[in-house]
């Protein structure tokens, strides 16, 4: 996680020290010396307070992603970078900071969420980009810093371009990722605590129910777009809803089982990768997505 801190300014590099050091080298030297102080007076010019970074700001953070921060390096999005903001939002008032457990716990609900509307289709994202966001800390949260700025950050390479995506969309591809997005949304924001069905039944019920909804209103989002393997899709779909219904009314933890692993199968990502290829979507399945239906 990556925290917000309040301001700290940050100086910018000493004309001084900068001239002594160029009439200190030689010709060669003194060429890359001026290259370096321009590279280095670029960056500190881009120096920018997190306090203030907006959706579709790309930067670079200074020293590691997470750990507390108090500016970034803001850089054109077409320069290679290691993040962009992606969604924002302001946590409810109130008196008392809700504490460093509170507050993640909030953003990991709402960031992707915010992160869909600006990048919906999650499978399209660069490879190593992962869900990040800053917070308020508790000495900012007492001058009034309320803010969450989620962002896609690479640690272990570079961003290259926008990851706005929602803009450039077809009506037909929206309408999918809306009805797919909020599926699997369903089924992980309502996962239950416990580990087995036996130890909160009524939990899984209530999930399964989740996801049937979500489900049904996918189904029905599909049935306006043509397309042949979209008509397929839409039908494995619906009997998996009706699978999840059964597992939401079981009367038992024997007859939820037998329901669930259909209705679990039935919604595996793989089963949706001809319908986003005729969409024009991506097609490759996230590798944490795929581990996961893979057993």
């Amino acid at each position: 996680m990556a925290v917000r801190a309040p301001y700290r300014s940050l100086r910018g590099i000493s004309a001084v020290a900068a001239l002594l050091a160029l009439g200190a080298a030689g010709c060669s030297d003194v060429s890359e010396a001026v290259d370096g102080a321009k590279d280095g007076a670029k960056k500190v010019a881009r120096q920018r307070s997190v306090f203030s970074l907006d959706v579709g700001d790309c930067y670079n953070p200074n020293g590691k992603a997470e750990g507390t921060a108090y500016v970034v390096e803001i850089v054109p999005c077409d320069e290679a970078h290691e993040g962009q903001v992606v969604g924002e939002f302001a946590l409810d008032e109130g008196k008392e900071y809700p504490g460093d457990d509170g507050v993640s716990a909030v953003a990991d609900e709402r960031c992707p969420v915010e992160a869909q509307k600006y990048a919906p289709d999650t499978w399209a994202l660069p490879k190593g980009a992962e869900l990040f966001y800053y917070t308020p800390t508790k000495e900012s949260w007492a001058t009034g810093d309320r803010a969450v700025s989620c962002t896609y950050t690479a640690q272990k390479s570079k961003l290259s371009g926008s990851l706005d995506t929602a803009k450039s969309l077809k009506p037909e591809q929206a309408t999918y990722l809306k009805g797919s997005n909020a599926l699997y949304e369903a089924l992980w924001a309502n996962q239950p605590a416990k580990d087995t069905v036996e130890d909160d039944l009524a939990g899984y019920k209530a999930q399964a129910k989740a996801v049937a909804a979500a489900l049904d209103a996918h189904v029905e989002g599909l049935g306006g777009i043509k397309g042949t393997e979209v008509g397929k899709l839409r039908a494995t779909l619906t009997k998996a809803a009706g699978n999840w219904k059964k597992a939401a009314n079981a009367a038992d933890v024997d007859a939820f089982y037998i329901a669930y692993d259909p209705a679990f199968t039935g919604i595996d990502p793989n089963k949706s990768v001809a319908a986003r290829k005729e969409l024009g979507l991506a097609t490759t399945v996230p590798a944490d997505e795929a581990e996961v239906w893979a057993g």
